[in-house]
């Protein structure tokens, strides 16, 4: 192997086509050659090889790499923008995160059988055990596909190994698809979802389907008292289902199967004598003598049906708690269910519900559920995401329901269906409100409102450190001057500031202050016309540099979509004189940044480099208006910059008119 690198420098063509062959070679014997043997070739050969070898090759050789003082990070990093393309920006840093990434796309594609371009050219390495098996050990979100029931029954066969390893690493299981529960083909998802959730370490649940007995199915027994009659009827109709065909005593059947209300009761239930596991090929998919199919739906039952005997609990089964519910498609029939489980729902530390519109009745039962489950003092709910509201009194109703929430993410749109007249909320002198917890506050409003809604939170909210506001709009001659101003009064841990989609052109002095009495550590403007119908660009823009100088703690700041364009060079001050700015990450996207622009910014930004290495966001910038000169920007500017770069097509006359309006 050390041969042709020896010989590169007399015969370079001919020996570059000999190293190709020889790592093809060494991909392709891989399993025959021992690690060893890789290893000891010198680290440039071995980082020359890298990008020839699989994923399954990279995986088990990076440990090893990594004592050797060698990263894997670029092969990761390649893997992703061979399948994204290479116009997508990789914003992974360290090499477990590239690795990770790498294994959450492809493992479900793999294992469920779908395929991308980049699956199909690498399908004799990627649709093998040893593949799911790395994926999974990286892994830690799960997505339940029932329509497919192949790969989900391989788990309970030959794929055995593969689910004891998912039930160890899995912390989160997402549910896509609707899971029938009077079909006996839907008991092998129901006992996947069993091991995760029940003997597994998975707390977090995203639900992504409409079906109110499907979520009581889920949230029965795993933290909630909560009993849903229909769920109890149908389990209870099938508790036969578990004496074994050769069990002709009348044995008492709470001793296979607790009583719902004492699994409501105590969440790890009772330890009770296990039934006899039924053989697979025994159960019937005919009706039986009832006339209704051989399925179960029980859990401890499900579990004594597919599990190996030798692998079975000695007692009853665990249950498992929720600790994170999200609910993408929340219609009314699943706020119901959800609502009559919140007051018992003690381990709920996260709820993330949406749906296209809730209605003003809606929230105010969610509001109601959530006020007895804070009453109980028992509560762990923290964090709290609710969209989309139809109103912004709403928001202040939640909060009275949740005081010990510290984290609160509400969308608020305007809603026409709506009655005209709304049930009046009770308004609480600001004076005589209680101090709320909350850190975490993020508001996406699209509707025009005053800010009294918001500031009334923020001036109850001292322990604020993250604020993300979006798309408020306000009556004409308001501006957000007053946000700000109670920013700078209310809030002194406040550590990001996040305000998109703002005008934030005719309140500047009141940014400058803000900027001067704040210890900001995240800044982002996005698309917040700083510079709209100002005369000197310039110098607004060199006022704002010297007072985000003045921020010792700043090291991330965005001021994407401000139509900047030549006036970017203006930021270059940001890391000149004595007190230079500690920015590590710099977000100019979507500026409008011409490359003659970008070329001398690049030519400053040499003269005055930063103190640290710079995360550089240049995406959606036009580029290719001059590649020659924008690459020769990008050249000066990698010696000191990670740069974020994607494709830009000036053909796109729109992205170029608002661009540059």
């Amino acid at each position: 192997m050390a041969e042709p690198g020896h010989r590169a420098q007399h015969r370079g063509p001919e020996v570059t086509s000999l190293r190709e062959i020889c790592f093809r070679a060494v991909r392709k014997h891989f399993s025959a050659l021992a690690t060893e043997t890789v290893l000891d070739l010198p680290a440039p050969l071995i980082k020359d090889l890298l990008p020839h070898l699989t994923i399954c090759q990279l995986d088990e050789l990076q440990p090893a790499l990594n004592q050797k003082g060698i990263s894997t990070h670029s092969e990761w990093v390649g893997v992703l923008q061979d399948m994204y393309g290479p116009n997508h920006a990789i914003d992974l840093h360290s090499e477990e995160e590239a690795k990770h990434e790498v294994m959450r796309i492809l493992f479900p594609l793999v294992f469920y059988g779908f395929t991308n371009s980049y699956v199909k050219r690498n399908i004799r390495s990627l649709n093998s055990p040893t593949f799911l098996w790395a994926a999974a050990k990286c892994i830690q979100h799960f997505l339940l596909v029932t329509t497919l029931h192949t790969p989900l029954q391989s788990l309970t066969a030959e794929q055995w190994p593969l689910l004891n390893l998912l039930e160890t690493r899995i912390k989160s299981v997402g549910v896509s698809q609707l899971i029938d529960l009077s079909k006996r083909t839907t008991q092998t998802g129901l006992y996947v979802l069993h091991r995760l959730l029940d003997h597994g370490v998975a707390t977090k649940l995203v639900v992504h389907v409409q079906c109110p007995i499907v979520l009581a199915w889920l949230l029965h027994g795993r933290g909630s008292q909560y009993v849903n009659m229909e769920l109890k009827k149908l389990m209870h109709s099938r508790e036969a289902s578990c004496i074994s065909p050769a069990t002709t005593d009348n044995t008492d059947r709470a001793s296979c199967s607790p009583s719902l209300e004492t699994r409501a009761a105590d969440d790890h239930g009772d330890q009770v004598i296990p039934c006899k596991r039924s053989k697979l090929d025994s159960l019937s998919v005919e009706e039986d003598t009832s006339g209704k199919e051989n399925f179960i739906v029980d859990p401890q039952l499900l579990c004594q049906t597919f599990t190996p005997c030798d692998d079975l609990p000695g007692g009853a089964c665990p249950w498992g708690q929720i600790n994170c519910l999200e609910i993408t498609q929340c219609g009314p029939d699943c706020l119901e269910v959800l609502c009559s489980a919140l007051p018992t729902f003690f381990c709920l530390r996260s709820l993330n519900l949406h749906t296209l519109t809730f209605r003003y009745s809606d929230v105010l039962g969610l509001a109601r559920a959530l006020k007895q489950l804070s009453d109980s003092s028992c509560s762990s709910l923290t964090d709290l995401c609710i969209s989309i509201l139809p109103n912004t009194n709403l928001l202040e109703i939640l909060l009275d329901a949740s005081p010990t929430v510290t984290s609160l993410h509400v969308e608020i749109h305007s809603v026409t269906l709506e009655p005209r007249f709304l049930p009046l909320h009770h308004r609480t002198a600001d004076s005589d409100k209680p101090v709320l917890l909350l850190e975490k506050l993020k508001v996406v409003a699209e509707v025009q409102t005053d800010l009294r809604f918001l500031t009334s939170v923020l001036r109850c909210s001292p322990h604020l450190t993250s604020l993300h506001v979006a798309g408020i709009r306000l009556p004409s001659g308001s501006t957000q001057s007053k946000l700000l101003t109670t920013l700078s009064v209310s809030n002194p841990c406040l550590k990001m500031l996040n305000l998109e989609d703002m005008k934030l052109c005719d309140c500047l002095p009141d940014v400058l202050h803000l900027l001067e009495h704040c210890k900001l550590e995240e800044l982002h403007l996005n698309d917040c016309r700083l510079l709209e119908k100002c005369t000197d660009k310039e110098q607004r823009l060199q006022q704002l540099v010297a007072a985000l100088k003045t921020v010792a703690s700043l090291h991330t700041l965005s001021l994407a979509q401000n139509r900047l364009a030549k006036n970017v060079c203006v930021l270059v001050e940001l890391f000149s004189g004595s007190s230079a700015s500690s920015v590590k990450r710099l977000d100019i996207s979507s500026n409008f940044i011409q490359p003659a622009e970008l070329l001398e910014f690049a030519k400053r930004l040499r003269t005055h480099r930063p103190p640290h290495q710079l995360t550089l966001d240049l995406r959606r910038n036009p580029g290719d208006r001059d590649p020659d000169t924008w690459n020769a920007a990008l050249k000066r500017l990698r010696p000191f910059s990670v740069l974020l770069v994607e494709g830009w097509k000036s053909t796109d006359t729109m992205v170029d008119h608002v661009s540059n309006m």
